[in-house]
């Protein structure tokens, strides 16, 4: 089977046509959070207005379901600086927002550095991941390769994989590693799920990603583990990876529900 080549077609400006590459395990209507989650990174980046700067942090709220369809991404500049800025980046299908990330970006300068903390495994040590809970050929987990280092997608419990990436965000530009890390991120709570997919949906209501450096490199990781709140919520926490060693960290709130 032939798969879509890109999670995005561009249409106009800054309108965008969503592949099936970007289809949620809950809804085949719904898009899985990361795409949309890259995308609006990449506005980020674009929009920034410090020459050479790095993102460093991405508080992702996500407002409704994303459809799998046409969507258009607005941004703003709301605290410029030239060491310093916060940049708004919004996604929305015509009628209301769906997604907003707000994101510090700072210059780039030579300083102190610390440990490089190594990931636990490495790629060559995993296992590709056990994603038939999509329930579809052509979906989100077609966009990644997966290797499961520790733990298992269909078991209870913590994990971690690596991934890399099998196609490009937008069409015609290669996907980034920041890109490429937002696509993988927002999958910490279903990699590290303590609950029954086919009896229970646990989507998350946003997304943080606090990041110590830039990403680089072609294989990225996430370690997880999920917390239940006993209260209809829990929390996902990930530490995030590239060969060099630690990457950043990142959380996920989330809604738990019977299906």
């Amino acid at each position: 089977m032939e798969l879509p080549s890109s999670l995005y077609l561009p249409v106009e400006d800054d309108v965008y046509e969503a592949t099936e590459l970007t289809i949620g395990p809950w809804s085949a209507d719904a898009q899985h959070g990361g795409p949309p989650a890259a995308l609006l990174a990449r506005e980020v980046e674009r929009r920034g207005g410090i020459e050479g700067g790095q993102t460093v942090r991405l508080a992702f709220d996500i407002l409704g379901p994303v459809p799998v369809g046409r969507l258009r991404v607005t941004s703003r500049v709301l605290r410029p600086g030239r060491r310093v800025e916060l940049v708004e980046a919004t996604l929305d299908a015509g009628d209301r927002p769906l997604m907003r990330v707000t994101a510090w970006r700072t210059r780039t300068a030579d300083g102190p550095d610390g440990p490089a903390e190594p990931a636990p495994h490495a790629p060559q040590d995993g296992h590709p991941g056990d994603l038939r809970f999509f329930g579809r050929e052509v979906a989100y987990h077609r966009a990644l390769e997966w290797k499961v280092v520790h733990g298992d997608f269909m078991q209870p419990g913590p994990a971690a994989a690596w991934t890399r990436s099998l196609c490009q965000l937008v069409a015609g530009e290669p996907m980034t590693p920041l890109e490429h890390l937002l696509v993988m991120t927002d999958a910490s709570s279903g990699v590290s799920s303590v609950l029954d997919w086919s009896t229970t949906s646990f989507a998350n209501v946003d997304l943080v990603v606090a990041l110590r450096r830039p990403p680089r490199g072609e294989w990225l990781a996430t370690d997880a583990v999920t917390w239940l709140g006993g209260s209809g919520t829990a929390q996902c926490f990930a530490a995030l990876y590239d060969a060099d060693g630690l990457v950043g960290r990142s959380s996920q709130t989330l809604l738990v529900e019977l299906r």
